[in-house]
């Protein structure tokens, strides 16, 4: 369990939803999480908040664009979101939402990475970011999947800085870590050959749960599906998992 005050550049710092139904998606995540909500009001465009144990985790908004799914979005820790931006479009990024001021809370940006994946950057003000990583109920993992994994490793080492690490350079598995394996929170998978055709690069968000069988029973109780039955990895077990509405992720046993 590791409750977080602070951010260094780079790192993941923030996961929200974007759902075409935030009741629905409200209910199913307190539901299988035993998260709270608080909703900002109108001013804020009446996002909802999501708790564990009074410790901020996720953020839900209404997903406002026809005809684009719903999903899960990952923001990375920058100092300054203007200076983030322009090094995005200078390594073949595009900007989606341009450098915005959310209040007090902090400032934010998003574009598109040169392999079609969405990130986030958010500068830190009186919101750093999640109060808690890697227990249950809270964010464990975050994971680019790819099918470029050259470009996106020296995109994220030029705007984010990361110090990568390869963990795998196999034929049928390659994967870089955002830093050296004991201080790294996010991955990069090239899923050139595995990824559906059409499909486009993501970032994938883990949450953590007591059991990963059991949370997936769950899912099913509460409306979801089950997109990969729970299997056991080197790195504990899993199962990819979705929402009502069709916003994928995934689940994954604490530790």
């Amino acid at each position: 369990m590791s409750d977080r005050e602070t951010f260094p550049s780079g790192i993941p710092c923030w996961i929200d939803l974007m759902s075409s139904d935030p009741d629905k998606a409200q209910a199913f995540y307190t539901g299988l999480f035993g998260w709270t909500a608080g909703t900002s009001g109108e001013e804020y465009g009446n996002y909802v908040t999501f708790f564990k144990d009074g410790l901020p985790v996720a953020g839900l908004a209404r997903n406002e664009q026809p005809g684009q799914p719903d999903a899960w979005s990952v923001y990375l820790s920058c100092q300054d979101v203007s200076a983030t931006t322009n090094a995005a479009v200078e390594a073949g990024g595009r900007i989606l939402a341009k450098p915005m001021k959310v209040g007090d809370q902090g400032s934010m940006a998003i574009f598109l990475d040169p392999t079609g994946a969405v990130i986030g950057a958010w500068q830190p003000d009186q919101m750093t970011g999640f109060g808690r990583e890697g227990d249950e109920g809270a964010p464990a993992w975050f994971e680019l999947s790819t099918r470029d994994h050259d470009t996106a490793v020296g995109f994220y080492e030029k705007v984010f800085g990361w110090k990568t690490e390869e963990m795998s350079d196999a034929a049928d598995f390659r994967y870089t870590l955002n830093a050296p394996f004991e201080e790294s929170s996010a991955g990069i998978y090239d899923a050139a050959a595995h990824l559906p055709a059409g499909a486009p690069s993501t970032w994938q968000v883990y949450l953590a749960v007591g059991n990963a069988d059991d949370g997936a029973a769950r899912v099913l109780e509460l409306g979801g599906t089950v997109l990969r039955e729970p299997w056991d990895s080197p790195y504990g077990r899993m199962a990819q998992v979705a929402d009502p509405t069709g916003a994928a992720f995934m689940i994954s046993t604490v530790k």
